[in-house]
Formats: structure tokens, sequence, C-alpha cells
């Protein structure tokens, strides 16, 4: 197992990266790698992130401003050659569509809720990349 998983965290909103950090904790699970959060509040942060290569999954929030989360996914989606998982966080369950069309991997719904949002980071780390 990897030292650490790096996790990317997009939100505007100080408040939604810290629910998120305080959902997941030291690792969203037990049978996956402790995780680093590499936190982003703008589009072009996440873009600089990426170029690295060692961001491991994605966590964006799809009510971030002035770009959401989903068109920063779908952007990622269709620009980062081998692009990351994507666990994106939306404000209603009806915009599960549009997740969908903006190749999200994983969803759920806001306020983070610390279950699903640890199981849902987990399925995306066991995932084989």
């Amino acid at each position: 197992m990897a030292s650490s998983a790096s996790v990317l965290l997009y939100s505007s909103d100080a408040d939604t990266r810290a629910q998120v950090r305080l959902a997941v904790g030291r690792g969203p699970a037990p049978d996956v790698p402790p995780v680093a959060f590499v936190e982003c509040a703008t589009p072009p942060a996440v873009l600089r992130a990426l170029e690295t290569g060692r961001v491991d999954v994605c966590v964006l929030d799809g009510e971030a401003v002035p770009l959401g989360g989903m068109g920063v996914c779908r952007q990622i989606k269709n620009e980062v050659f081998r692009c990351p998982p994507v666990l994106l966080l939306i404000g209603r369950p009806q915009d599960a569509w549009l997740a969908a069309w903006c190749h999200a991997d994983a969803v759920i719904t806001l306020p983070v809720e610390p279950l699903e949002c640890a199981a849902a980071l987990a399925s995306l780390l066991r995932a084989p990349r």
C-alpha cells in the first residue's frame, strides 16, 4: 500500500473544504492509504496541481464560484491526460445527470455526510487506474 494518497480538494468555500477534510479524517477506510489533501480555491490552482501528475483523486465542489466543480470536472476529464477519478459534490440530487455528463466518477450531495463522503472516496482510491 502507498504511504499516502494525494487528494485534490477544490472549493471556493473554506467551510466546504473543512467539511470534506473532517469527513475523511486521516483516511476514508482502513484498507486504503491515509490521505494528504491538496486544497485549491480556484480553477487555475486545480490545473497547476494536476500538472504535477501526483494527484490520486479529485474532490470538486459543484457549487464553487465563479466556476463550479461540474465545469472544472468536464474540463479536466477532457483535457488532462490520465485524469484522476473525480468525486463531485452537488447541491441537489436532481443534478446527478449533469454530473454524469461532466464525466464524474462518483457523486454525493451537499452538505457533506461523513460516512457517504468517506465511502465514496475510499471506493475511488481502491479502483485500479
